[in-house]
């Protein structure tokens, strides 16, 4: 993430869905002034971030319907409010294409993309963004330009992770927990 952040100058975030919320899980910001404060932890409704669209592109329909119909526990109220046929057409977007973008739907001002993170089975496990000012960056440069930079490393990230999970896990005698120790 760090990486990617040096390369566009622009602050990088990872969430996972929890209800019809993300929530920060890991940030690297850079000093500028936006229109919302985001640290570890902070909620936002899903479909309105980039972030979100994602998480809900990676389940079935039926239960993304579900997790929306959920309450929001983030105390904002996103900008975007789509009825069914169009929420539905967007998350279809967003899985046929591979990630997604918002412009301005959570908040006046912000704009960004943000790709799947994905464990050695293939399964979404959270999602990692580029968010940008809408005054200062146009869609075509985030797009054009920071996009790729983006699936680079969300395939870089997704790559460590399912190397992660292939290491042995070694259980120590007497200690009765595993850890992740190489064998041989």
């Amino acid at each position: 993430m760090e990486a990617l952040v040096a390369r566009t100058r622009e602050s990088s975030s990872v969430a996972q869905l929890d209800g019809s919320d993300v929530v920060y899980v890991a940030r690297v910001a850079v000093p500028k002034i936006v229109t919302l404060a985001v640290t570890i932890g902070t909620r936002f409704p899903a479909l309105a971030t980039s972030l979100g669209k994602v998480l809900l592109a990676a389940l079935p329909p039926a239960e993304a319907e579900r997790v929306l119909a959920e309450p929001t526990r983030s105390g904002i109220t996103a900008r975007w409010h789509p009825g069914p046929d169009e929420r539905a057409a967007a998350l279809r977007e967003v899985r046929a294409r591979g990630w997604a973008l918002t412009d301005e739907q959570l908040a006046p001002g912000i704009r960004s993309v943000a790709a799947p993170l994905r464990d050695g089975e293939g399964r979404v496990i959270a999602a990692l963004n580029v968010t940008v000012h809408a005054a200062e960056t146009p869609i075509e440069v985030l797009t054009g330009e920071y996009l790729p930079l983006l699936l680079q490393t969300a395939g870089a990230i997704s790559a460590d992770w399912a190397a992660c999970q292939a290491a042995p896990q070694v259980v120590k005698p007497g200690s009765g927990h595993m850890s992740a120790q190489r064998t041989g």
